[in-house]
């Protein structure tokens, strides 16, 4: 039989984690715990109900500060019409959804689509869960299910007035075969969900009891710090070990083809002794990589005559021979690294049974999960991996396959003993899988009457998908890099979007919003357009926008909040852009200005935003805040370079973090139509880029065609 680590079990062999544990481990319920005799009752996999009337909310997806943890528990609690001051959440057990089917569905957090992708089956659950809860109930009193009624955990028989509250039915219900069907509550009914519920993990972390991946501190644990070959695609030739061997603590010096690991009995000194390791790389046929290199290679791409096509719509061809005015304009954008402040981490232990324990950080379980089964030689079954709330994901750890099976690989050798493998800050910043440099060629006829006629794109940039998922790559069009050119909202009679894929040596991947480079291209473009055809740029959007339209409607609403068209002070001006992407419409104007040296201040942000549903207000404003936080980076200052083959940030010191002086007033609008889910996480840094710097051409009459903002001599003309 496999083993099962229980509850018990668990707190003994990690009681010097810390406090928080509620938060941050899954824990598979036993039979015991099943049948109620703990206390405590599985109603169904998603619904834990114990004997005091406290709700357990399973949850199946990572939280990394953009609320979903939360939501997610909203949801199934407005279904299950309980008592949300009794509610708290757990995350899911990855070994437990392995052998149960995946009864969680997807465990992968990413392309906003926690809530989106997962709302309908969660909302079942507690919906079911009620409707077992209600029969139980019927069936002790005897009596018709359709007299029952239940409001916040307590079930009413109204023509005898009896109660019970569901902690005195959940095992007798659980007893009971799930209804087949159920009827979900329309929003407008809604209670819980909806509404600005205070979020499940905030006190906690105020508190500072939640552990992360790096907080992980087991009984005899061991540390191991990692060096990677610097060129992508590079091995380790040689070493020499012999200085780092004899220093204080350490244990072992591990040499892999890509990398080499000191472990330790702490992570200072293993990150000490690696230093003293005499290492000799073998850069392979990528030493001479440069960013010279790297922009030949897009300009190539651009110029290649045989390029499929992500949208062909007329004849773009003779549309632009004919019209009246012909604009052209080229964009780029560089490589990003993720930058999460938490860097990537992984604890893994062998155990002396044969059972494989992963504690990480990561925004998809199973992926982690199924890296850590193929290090370690063993099947799903004898591995579990612990989710730990992340510090920071932005994609990144959608992608944990190296530094997982880095962890579980270096553990490995060391069995019987847990060893945490955490990067150093300069690893993290030189090894990750980055936002792709991109070149774009634009070229737009207008009308006589200055009307968008034709819109030809040329755009050259890696595959994420030939990186990360290949198999989904099969027609040459990568739809993440075509992404906002492609499926542009706006009536154009004529239209062709050609992809160029050009993949290079670094490792690219789904950074916040992937093709998100691509909305600033497009929306400041137009307004080059709207320029050219002497019409304001919100009026050169409606006209190519139907009635109706949800992008009309935000791109309404964010420049009726903003003030569109009323005086400002004289020194500060606005830009607007709009892009649809992840289930979301946004829309965003900007308000800036540029001082007489060319200092850039963004003063304020006001965001639009229609996902059809909101769970929780609260999280999606802290969201768009987040967006644009974490977008202005991109702005003003951050960018990877590369030289000889390798990264050449290696810390915050080049590579910025905006400061708090530097943040803008963000208002949100939400704007929620109904009918469909859309996602918060990444919609609001799509129009961002654009917005601002089509301000910047409002202030100073230049046009911002690259990025960042330091590479541009921003005094006005």
């Amino acid at each position: 039989m496999a083993f099962i680590l229980s509850r018990r079990q668990f707190l003994k062999a990690s009681a010097a984690v810390g406090g928080g544990l509620a938060l941050e481990f899954s824990f598979p319920l036993s039979s015991a715990d099943a049948e109620g005799a703990t206390g405590t009752t599985e109603v169904n996999a998603w619904v834990v109900i114990h004997t005091d009337e406290r709700v357990v909310v399973r949850i199946a997806r990572s939280e990394m500060g953009q609320g979903s943890y939360t939501a997610l528990a909203q949801l199934v609690a407005e279904e299950l019409e309980c008592d949300w001051s009794k509610v708290s959440a757990e995350f899911a057990s990855p070994n437990e959804h392995i052998r149960r089917n995946r009864i969680w569905g997807s465990m992968s957090t990413g392309g906003s689509n926690g809530v989106r992708s997962s709302q309908d089956y969660v909302r079942k659950a507690g919906a079911g869960a009620r409707a077992m809860l209600v029969q139980a109930a019927a069936a002790r009193w005897d009596v018709p299910v359709r007299e029952c009624t239940v409001a916040r955990g307590v079930i009413s028989h109204r023509p005898t007035l009896r109660t019970l509250r569901y902690g005195q039915v959940a095992a007798a219900a659980a007893q009971l075969a799930p209804p087949a069907q159920v009827k979900l509550r329309d929003a407008s009914d809604w209670t819980i969900a909806g509404k600005p519920v205070q979020r499940l993990d905030i006190p906690d972390k105020v508190r500072g009891k939640p552990v992360f991946g790096v907080d992980v501190a087991l009984p005899g644990m061991l540390h191991a710090s990692i060096a990677q070959c610097p060129v992508f695609g590079g091995k380790l030739k040689s070493v020499d070990a012999h200085a780092a061997e004899k220093m204080r603590g350490v244990k072992k010096v591990l040499r892999e083809d890509g990398y080499v690991a000191v472990v330790a009995d702490s992570w200072w000194r293993a990150n000490e002794a690696l230093k003293k390791l005499d290492i000799e790389w073998d850069p392979g046929a990528n030493g001479s990589a440069s960013n010279e290199s790297i922009a030949a290679m897009l300009r190539e791409g651009l110029a290649d005559p045989g390029l499929p096509q992500a949208r062909k719509q007329g004849d773009v061809g003779a549309a632009l021979a004919s019209a009246a005015t012909v604009i052209e304009a080229e964009y780029h954008s560089p490589y990003l690294n993720h930058a999460t402040l938490e860097p990537q981490t992984c604890t893994a232990w062998f155990r002396p049974d044969g059972f494989l324990e992963v504690w990480t950080s990561t925004q998809n379980a199973e992926a982690s999960m199924a890296a850590a089964a193929k290090a370690a030689g063993l099947p799903l079954e004898q591995v579990e991996v612990h989710k730990m709330m992340l510090g920071g994901g932005f994609g990144r750890r959608g992608a944990p396959q190296d530094f997982v099976t880095q962890g579980v690989t270096i553990a490995k050798a060391m069995r019987g003993t847990p060893v945490k493998m955490m990067w150093s800050r300069e690893e993290d910043m030189q090894h990750g899988y980055y936002r792709p440099a991109s070149l774009v060629r634009m070229k737009a006829g207008l009308s006589a009457q200055g009307k968008l006629v034709a819109l030809h794109a040329r755009i050259a940039c890696p595959s994420i998908l030939a990186v990360l998922q290949p198999g989904r790559n099969t027609s040459g069009v990568d739809f993440t890099a075509v992404r906002t050119l492609s499926d542009m909202p706006y009536t154009v009679p004529h239209q062709q979007i050609d992809y160029a894929m050009r993949n290079g040596h670094v490792p690219v991947g789904f950074w916040r919003a992937p093709g998100q480079q691509n909305g600033f291209y497009r929306e400041c473009f137009i307004d080059e357009l709207a320029a050219a055809a002497g019409k304001d740029p919100v009026e050169f959007r409606l006209g190519m926008l139907n009635e109706g339209d949800k992008n009309r409607l935000v791109l309404e609403a964010a420049t009726r909040a903003a003030g569109w068209g009323t005086p400002l002070a004289s020194d500060v001006h606005r830009g607007v852009a709009l892009v649809n992407g992840f289930g979301s419409y946004a829309a965003i104007v900007a308000e800036v200005s540029v001082s007489a040296k060319g200092e850039l201040k963004v003063h304020r942000i006001v965001l639009a935003i229609d996902s059809g549903y909101v769970v929780n207000p609260d999280t999606c404003r802290a969201q768009a805040e987040s967006n644009v936080v974490y977008g202005l980076g991109s702005i003003l200052y951050q960018e990877n370079n590369v030289k000889d083959g390798r990264i050449v940030e290696s810390n915050f010191h080049d590579f910025r973090l905006p400061q708090i002086s530097e943040m803008p007033k963000v208002e949100t609008v939400l704007v929620p139509t109904g009918g469909f889910w859309g996602g918060h996480g990444e919609p609001g840094i799509l129009p961002l880029t654009a917005a601002v710097c089509n301000a910047i051409f409002a202030a100073t009459g230049k046009r911002i065609r690259s990025l960042p903002l330091t590479h541009h001599d921003l005094r006005k003309v």
